[in-house]
């Protein structure tokens, strides 16, 4: 009785649209003829020609932004003179962007917090103590710095480097393999100029495979569309509001290192401002330095415990993505059982992020050699397992 009813208001809808559109088009029609005739003869074909007009002028007064879509849910909202109109809750994630450059002045109030208390207030007073305790602090001091631009040097390479986008008018032709060694590359990728979506036999319109209706574009393998940056990009992993970017097949490798060599940074400072911290609680009596400097020193050894903490689960987190040659949002479409098709054995799993030169590993740039010879560096195309379907 339900499906019943249903289907009656949903023709009863689908009329409505058709009579209004119909409406809309005989008014415009009326109009477009009252000006051909103004003041001269119009020949029929001017008037068909006028006529054929009035369903693009009408298409173009009512159609709506395509960029950004979800359904809605009611039958008689969801297509208005044959058109769907469309909402886009996801701009709410927009502003949290600009959120993201405030986060760089934080990155840099930790590092100058922490050069202060580390550098400047316990390991700079003992280079004139001479013996052991020199040589300590000129190492621990020749390791701090060597971090903090290892640490620096990523931190700006993944704020700075696109993570990849999608080019315009991609498509991608299906159930066509290249042999590359040993895998497969699981798609080919063209860029077919002014491609629109496909229509079928019976003149519905039909979204290709991997089709992003936000963008209006194709989709390649592994690419997913970020609701922060409003675009679509190659290979994401998640966006991050520390880097104020996306992180995606072209950084993620620095993201990587930023993570890891802050870590480093971060075990470093705690272990060397640990007695400090510890000699804080003895009583203010039995302190030399002043309140300022103590106050500095507590708060850095807190702060660097806290995010030492924290970024050892990033990097326990992502050293199994990179393993495994999954992303954070993969880990969600991956099914128990079945085996990944991207995961090619964990030295190609590396190199699918790294590159294949293992010299340039720890540094955040990529080889002129790995990148023309790794082309899932550039999250266009990616090798698969050959026991797996692409």
């Amino acid at each position: 009785m339900a499906i019943t009813k249903n289907a009656q208001i949903w023709k009863i809808n689908q009329s409505f649209s058709r009579n209004s559109a119909l409406w809309f088009q005989l008014i415009i029609n009326n109009q477009l003829g009252n000006i051909f005739d103004r003041g001269r003869s119009v020949t029929p074909a001017k008037r068909g020609k006028a006529e054929n007009l009035a369903p693009q002028i009408l298409r173009r007064l009512v159609t709506t932004r395509r960029s950004h879509r979800i359904a809605v849910p009611s039958i008689g909202l969801r297509r208005v003179f044959g058109i769907r109109m469309d909402l886009n809750p996801f701009r709410i994630c927009s502003p949290l962007k600009s959120l993201g450059y405030c986060m760089i002045i934080v990155v840099l109030g930790i590092i100058g917090v922490s050069y202060d208390a580390v550098v400047v207030l316990t390991l700079g007073p003992h280079l004139l103590d001479g013996g052991a305790m020199t040589l300590l602090s000129v190492v621990l001091l020749t390791l701090f710095h060597v971090l903090l631009v290892l640490l620096s040097w990523s931190y700006i390479m993944v704020l700075l480097k696109d993570p990849g986008s999608v080019p315009a008018n991609w498509k991608m032709l299906p159930q066509q393999n290249v042999e590359d060694g040993n895998s497969v590359i699981s798609s080919i990728s063209v860029v077919i100029p002014n491609s629109e979506t496909m229509t079928s036999s019976q003149g519905s319109e039909r979204k290709p495979i991997g089709y992003c209706e936000r963008c209006q574009n194709g989709k390649p393998p592994r690419c997913h569309h970020c609701s922060v940056c409003q675009r679509c990009v190659l290979k994401m992993d998640h966006h991050c509001l520390w880097v104020v970017n996306c992180v995606g097949a072209q950084n993620y490798k620095f993201f990587l290192l930023f993570v890891l060599y802050t870590f480093l940074e971060t075990i470093l400072n705690t272990l060397v401002l640990l007695p400090n911290f510890i000699n804080f609680f003895q009583g203010v009596k039995h302190h030399s330095s002043s309140p300022g400097k103590l106050a500095v020193t507590f708060l850095a050894f807190v702060l660097n415990l806290a995010f030492a903490l924290s970024l050892l689960c990033f990097v326990v987190m992502h050293g199994s993505l990179v393993l495994s040659n999954t992303t954070s949002v993969e880990v969600h479409e991956k099914q128990r059982g079945v085996k990944w098709k991207y995961d090619l054995g964990w030295r190609k799993n590396i190199e699918q992020v790294f590159g294949t030169r293992k010299v340039f590993w720890l540094f955040p740039f990529f080889s002129k050699e790995d990148l023309e010879r790794v082309p899932a560096l550039h999250g266009i195309e990616f090798p698969t397992r050959p026991d797996t379907e692409a």
